[in-house]
C-alpha cells in the first residue's frame, strides 16, 4: 500500500493547453486509472453555484413555471470555490441558506411593443461576483404585454446529484504518443475554469486516498500485548 501511493510522487506532468475553460494535461509515469479518476471527479464531485429554487411571482409567457425553473437550473454561474459552502455543511442549518451556503438573483421583465427574449443578462444577483458566465443565454420569450417576474436561489452541489452542477462541457483522457502517456482534457462551461476545476478534483482524490489509507491501516493486525 506504501509503495503504491508514493509512486504518485514520481509523476511528471506538463500542461499542453491552457485557456480559461480549456486544459490539456500530460502524464508520464502514473497509472492511466489515477489520470481517470481525475477525470471522473471533476464531473460528478467538484461543487458549483447552480439555480436550485425559484418564487414565481408572474409568469404570463406561454413557458410553464416547471419549464421555466428547470431552464434557470441550467444557466453557468460563475463560481468561487473559497466563499460557499455546501448547504448540509453550511453552520446556519438553516433551509432558507445564509450568505456562505445560497445567492439570491432576481428578475423582473416586460414585453411591451414587441416579442422580446429575455436572457440570462437580465438576471441581477445580490453578489456581484455571482453572475451568469454569459449574458446572451436566452431564458424566454415574451409577446407583447407578457411578462415575467421571479426571485431564483442559487446553491452550491455536485454533479452526481443533478448535471446542472457539473462544471465540465468535456472531460476525456487518452493515450499518449509514447507508452506510459495519458492525455487529460478537461473543457469547463465557464462556472470555474479548467485549472481550478483540474485543481478542486486532484483535493478530492487527495482526500479520498488519504481517508481509503487510514481505513486500511485500520485493518492492521495488532500486536498481542
Amino acid at each position: 500500500m506504501n509503495q503504491s501511493l508514493a509512486g504518485l510522487t514520481d509523476i511528471s506532468a506538463e500542461v499542453l493547453e491552457r485557456t480559461n475553460d480549456r486544459v490539456v494535461i500530460k502524464f508520464n509515469n502514473i497509472s492511466r486509472e489515477y489520470v481517470n479518476a481525475i477525470r471522473r471527479l471533476a464531473i460528478s464531485e467538484v461543487p458549483t453555484l447552480a439555480i436550485d429554487d425559484v418564487v414565481i411571482l408572474e409568469n404570463s409567457s406561454v413557458m410553464h413555471d416547471e419549464a421555466l425553473a428547470h431552464r434557470l437550473g441550467l444557466v453557468p454561474l460563475r463560481t468561487q470555490l473559497d466563499r460557499f459552502v455546501m448547504p448540509e455543511d453550511c453552520d446556519c442549518k438553516s433551509t432558507l441558506g445564509c450568505s456562505k451556503c445560497r445567492v439570491l438573483l432576481m428578475l423582473d421583465s416586460e414585453a411591451t411593443e414587441k416579442t422580446k427574449i429575455v436572457t440570462s443578462g437580465e438576471l441581477l444577483s445580490e453578489d456581484e461576483l455571482v453572475q451568469p458566465v454569459s449574458k446572451e443565454i436566452p431564458i424566454v420569450a415574451l409577446a407583447p404585454t407578457q411578462k415575467v417576474k421571479f426571485e431564483a436561489y442559487a446553491r452550491m452541489g455536485i454533479g452526481k446529484s443533478h448535471a446542472k452542477w457539473q462544471p465540465t462541457s468535456a472531460a476525456v483522457v487518452k493515450d499518449g504518443s509514447q507508452n506510459g502517456e495519458s492525455i487529460l482534457v478537461i473543457e469547463t462551461n465557464g462556472a470555474l475554469t479548467a485549472a481550478e476545476t483540474v485543481f478542486a478534483a486532484l483535493n478530492k482524490l487527495d482526500a479520498k486516498m488519504k481517508n481509503f489509507y487510514q481505513v486500511v491501516r485500520t485493518l492492521e493486525p495488532q500486536t498481542p500485548r
